[in-house]
């Protein structure tokens, strides 16, 4: 699989986003997460992307457990984990990124995965009371402690980015980014590569609707997370689907899965764009690994821009709540 750089280190162009070894999409189980990754390490992929709030640290665990058996995993694997997103003494979800919660978080990360220090940590929302200065000032500390060995923020804007390099080189931002959220590209698809940084892109197959077996009404009621979404609600996500339909039989009349072409089509936004979708599928891995393995050309690109043109998606990515964090940036 091609190569490609996640800070000063070379990684797999696609990587695994480990939200997937918890329910937050459906039930799974340890040995589904463990396919996923015996097929990583049979097929080159070498990015894995993990936070210590996905499925309370079990996504982080199981991950140990892996690594536990199969010790040449270590070396195989670049493990990234995130920190900041906590509750408040009412049980309520808020971020902290001061350094006595950053470094604790990170502490319970490494023992959770079994390793000394991680390739990269990220502060997974940002705090704004707190500078981004003092934030990345923070990160650089752990680095020098050794508990990490590069630093990234997810969901910040290309200002906040400048201003924290201007710290400490930030070796990734991460940031949805798909054929069906297109924001990166006014500005931080930019910025990550004027500075250095990876674009780490999470749902790069639009939670499902990019793929061949998109999520129907049914799967979206049993997921509270994309019940919710504004995107797959009883008014929008039939004309998503119907949108998406045309994508779909475009992939299927270039010979590929719909999830491979989507894969595809994000590696051509830049170098350093680094897809990580997250599956309990060992046969949906592998479209996706193919998708990587892909080269597409001009008249392709043009294909899918028909099909699916620059602000297709109906619905915002989030809702309004969740809209705390991340920052807006146009």
């Amino acid at each position: 699989m091609q190569q490609r750089m996640l800070g000063t280190v070379p990684v797999s162009a696609l990587g695994i986003g480990a939200m997937s070894f918890g329910p937050f999409y459906g039930p799974t189980t340890e040995a589904n997460s463990f396919a996923v990754l015996d097929a990583a390490m049979e097929l080159g992929v070498t990015h894995i992307d993990t936070s210590n709030i996905y499925a309370g640290g079990e996504s982080e665990r199981v991950i140990g457990r892996y690594l536990a058996q199969r010790p040449e995993a270590r070396r195989h694997f670049v493990i990234a984990t995130k920190g900041g997103i906590t509750t408040d003494a009412d049980g309520a979800r808020c971020h902290r990124n001061d350094a006595a919660h950053l470094e604790a978080a990170l502490d319970g990360s490494l023992a959770r995965l079994g390793v000394e220090a991680v390739d990269l940590y990220y502060i997974h929302r940002r705090q704004h009371e707190i500078p981004i200065e003092d934030a990345a000032g923070t990160l650089a500390r752990l680095v020098e402690k050794g508990k990490c060995r590069a630093i990234g923020f997810s969901e910040i804007a290309p200002s906040s980015l400048r201003r924290a390099a201007a710290v400490h080189p930030v070796a990734a931002v991460q940031s949805e980014y798909s054929l069906a959220t297109r924001a990166p590209d006014l500005g931080l698809v930019q910025a990550c590569a004027e500075l250095g940084a990876a674009l780490v892109a999470f749902s790069p197959v639009g939670r499902g609707l990019l793929t061949d077996t998109p999520p129907d009404a049914a799967r979206v009621a049993a997921q509270p997370f994309l019940a919710g979404n504004p995107r797959f609600q009883p008014d929008t996500l039939p004309r998503n689907l119907e949108a998406t339909g045309r994508f779909r039989t475009l992939a299927a009349e270039m010979g590929v899965p719909g999830a491979s072409l989507a894969i595809a089509w994000l590696l051509t936004r830049g170098d350093h764009v680094l897809p990580i979708p997250g599956t309990r599928s060992t046969a949906h891995f592998r479209e996706l690994v193919q998708g990587a393995n892909m080269a597409l050309g001009a008249a392709d690109l043009a294909a899918i821009e028909a099909v699916l043109p620059v602000g297709w998606c109906d619905g915002d990515r989030y809702t309004a709540a969740q809209w705390d964090g991340p920052e807006r940036f146009s």
